[in-house]
């Protein structure tokens, strides 16, 4: 399986075999349970559908009662699904736990980013803004955004004012500091989109040889 569902601790720090200290960032991984598995013969692709976090079944929609009910699995609050490896022999209703990433080298972490609301352009896009002056009527605006006559439009794409934040963002090639099955923890060295407690999505690096030699 390429992957599980977790959740963004916080952040920390620890310190390698030469005594330098390492910030990273602790993710609450699983455990998860496999809600249903996809084939090419039912639903033209191989994937394995897995859950996370336990739901209230009087909380959960008639359809997804339905869904966890036909896997015989407890409802959850989060379903995602991941790549079929080779070898994989999960069946319906197992649990998987954060030992998926034992011998894991680097991971790729999709989450949501912290949401900035409705910002200007110096925030949003780092513009340094008009001069400011006691005179000055353009601190903080834009400032122009127009053409000359032709075309005598906006053109697209031009960087404005607006929703900052709130998008799904992937963290690639994150090293794998620790991984502690007991405690559901990985480690990972460096910063993760999102803020404490939202939910991401791990998965093995695509772009890294993702297991040690």
């Amino acid at each position: 399986m390429q992957g599980l569902i977790g959740k963004k601790i916080g952040m920390a720090r620890v310190f390698g075999e030469e005594g330098r200290q390492v910030p990273v960032t602790v993710l609450e991984v699983g455990p998860c349970v496999v809600v249903q598995r996809k084939t090419k013969a039912t639903d033209g692709y191989d994937a394995f559908q897995v859950g996370y976090e336990p739901l209230d079944q009087g909380r959960a929609r008639r359809p997804q009662v339905g869904h966890f009910k036909k896997a015989g699995a407890q409802a959850c609050r989060h379903l995602h699904e991941f790549a079929v490896e080779e070898g994989d022999a999960y069946e319906v209703n197992q649990p998987v736990t954060v030992a998926l990433f034992e011998g894991v080298t680097h991971v790729d972490v999709t989450g949501m980013t912290k949401g900035r609301g409705f910002q200007g352009v110096m925030r949003r896009h780092g513009m340094a803004g008009g001069p400011v002056t006691h005179g000055g009527h353009s601190k903080r605006r834009i400032g122009s955004i127009g053409c000359r006559s032709f075309p005598g439009r906006i053109h697209k794409n031009k960087r404005m004012p607006g929703h900052m934040g709130h998008v799904k963002v992937t963290q690639q090639n994150l090293k794998v500091v620790q991984v502690r099955p007991a405690e559901n923890l990985l480690l990972v060295q460096g910063a993760v989109p999102g803020p404490a407690g939202s939910v991401l999505v791990v998965r093995k690096a695509r772009k890294k040889a993702g297991r040690a030699s």
